[in-house]
C-alpha cells in the first residue's frame, strides 16, 4: 500500500480536493457555522443515520435545545421525546449526560482539548476528531466509513477495510493526507466525496475531482472496493405485545426493569411483551402468563392483531400484537395509562410506534 507523495503531489491533492469541496458541498444546517454545539449535535445524530433522516430532528431538537446549558437543565424524558423516532437512544441519553458535564467542567463548552473530548460519555476517536476538526480546526484526521472508502479506492486497499490491522493503517494514512491548514474543511471534504461521489456501488468517477490519483479506478477495480463484510446471519425472532384498551380508549405503558428484549424497545416506554418462541397458537398464551406474572391478575382474552415485520441491524422481528380490553387498566408501578393515539406522540421506539398503528388500524376496520 504504497501513499507516499511529495510535498509538491501532496499539496496538489489537497488544493485539488479543498477547492472541490468549497464549490460543491451542501448547504446542511451544520455547517452554517463552527458552533462546537451544533457541529456535536450533528455527529451524534448522523452516527448510524442517513443525513436526510436527521435534519428534521436536528432542526426541531436544536429549536428546543439551542445550547448546552439549555439540554443539560432539561428532564431526561424530553429530551428522548425529541429524539423519539430517530432511533439508537443510547445516544440521546449519553448526549444528555455529556451536557451535564460540559456544564460541571467546561463552562457549558465542548472541549478543545482531545483527552477532554474522549472523556465525554458517547465520544469516541472519529466523533472526538470529526467534532475537534471542524469545530476548531485541530489538526486530527477523522475516518468513518465513507472516508475509508475513498481511502481504499484512492490506495487501492483490498480486504476488509474494518479488520484491525488495516483499519490503523487506513487511520494513518488519513493523517497523513490531512490538511493541518485546514483539517475541518478537509475532513468534510472526504465525507462529502464519500457521500455523493465515491458512492458504495457504482462511484462516479467520472465526477471525482480525485480521479486522476486513484489507483482503483487506474486498475478498473473501483467498483469491486472496498471488498464486501462478511455480514452474521440473521436472528428471526417473534414477539408477542399486549394492547390493552379500557373503554376511554387508554392502553398501557410499562418501563418495568428487565421487561422483555428492553434493548428492542430502546428502554423507554412500550407495551407489555413476550418472547413467542413456539408456534403461533401459543403466542397468545405465553402473553397471557407474563400479564399474569407482572399484574399478579388473570389475563383478559387476547384477540390477535395483524403482525408487523420489524429489522433491527441482523435481527428480523415479527412483531406480534394482541388486543385485550378490561374495564380498568391495572395500577402498577413502573406502568402508566395513556391514549392509545397519542401512543405516537411519546418517546417510545419504532417497534412500540409499529404496534401502536397496528392496533389503531385494526380498530379503525372494525369500527367502518
Amino acid at each position: 500500500m504504497n501513499v507516499k507523495r511529495t510535498p509538491r503531489q501532496l499539496a496538489f491533492l489537497q488544493r485539488t480536493l479543498l477547492a472541490w469541496y468549497r464549490a460543491n458541498r451542501r448547504d446542511l444546517p451544520w455547517r452554517r457555522g463552527r458552533d462546537p454545539y451544533r457541529v456535536w449535535l450533528a455527529e451524534i445524530m448522523l452516527q448510524q443515520t442517513r443525513i436526510a433522516a436527521v435534519l428534521p430532528y436536528y432542526q426541531r431538537f436544536l429549536a428546543r435545545f439551542p445550547d448546552v446549558r439549555t439540554l443539560a437543565r432539561a428532564r431526561g424524558a424530553e429530551v428522548l421525546k425529541f429524539w423519539a423516532g430517530l432511533g439508537y437512544y443510547s445516544r440521546a441519553r449519553n448526549l444528555h449526560r455529556a451536557a451535564k458535564i460540559m456544564v460541571r467542567r467546561h463552562a457549558g463548552i465542548f472541549p478543545a482539548a482531545h483527552p477532554d473530548a474522549l472523556a465525554l460519555p458517547g465520544i469516541g476517536r472519529y466523533t472526538a476528531a470529526a467534532i475537534l476538526s471542524i469545530a476548531y480546526d485541530a489538526p486530527l484526521a477523522a475516518i468513518d466509513g465513507n472516508i475509508a472508502r475513498v481511502l481504499a479506492r484512492l490506495f487501492a486497499v483490498r480486504g476488509d477495510l474494518r479488520a484491525p490491522r488495516r483499519w490503523r493503517r487506513l487511520t494513518k494514512i488519513a493523517q497523513q493526507l490531512l490538511a493541518r491548514d485546514s483539517a475541518g474543511d478537509w475532513n468534510q471534504a472526504l465525507m462529502e466525496l464519500g457521500e455523493t461521489i465515491c458512492i458504495p456501488r457504482a462511484p462516479n468517477c467520472a465526477a471525482c475531482p480525485l480521479a486522476r490519483h486513484c489507483k482503483a479506478r487506474a486498475l478498473r477495480i473501483a467498483n469491486q472496493l472496498p471488498a464486501p463484510r462478511k455480514k452474521p446471519a440473521a436472528v428471526r425472532a417473534r414477539i408477542a405485545a399486549a394492547v390493552l384498551l379500557d373503554p376511554r380508549g387508554r392502553t398501557l405503558l410499562t418501563n418495568i426493569p428487565g421487561a422483555h428484549d428492553a434493548a428492542l424497545f430502546s428502554r423507554l416506554w412500550q407495551f407489555p411483551a413476550a418472547a413467542a418462541a413456539s408456534p403461533n397458537g401459543s403466542a397468545a398464551r405465553e402473553l397471557a402468563a407474563q400479564l399474569q406474572q407482572m399484574f399478579h391478575a388473570p389475563a383478559p382474552p387476547l384477540a390477535p392483531l395483524p403482525p408487523a415485520p420489524h429489522t433491527v441491524t441482523f435481527r428480523k422481528i415479527a412483531l406480534l400484537p394482541f388486543l385485550g380490553r378490561l374495564e380498568s387498566l391495572p395500577d402498577a408501578p413502573g406502568c402508566r395509562a395513556v391514549p392509545l393515539r397519542q401512543v405516537d406522540a411519546l418517546p417510545v421506539s419504532s417497534a412500540t410506534r409499529k404496534i401502536a398503528r397496528a392496533a389503531l388500524r385494526a380498530l379503525s376496520q372494525n369500527a367502518e
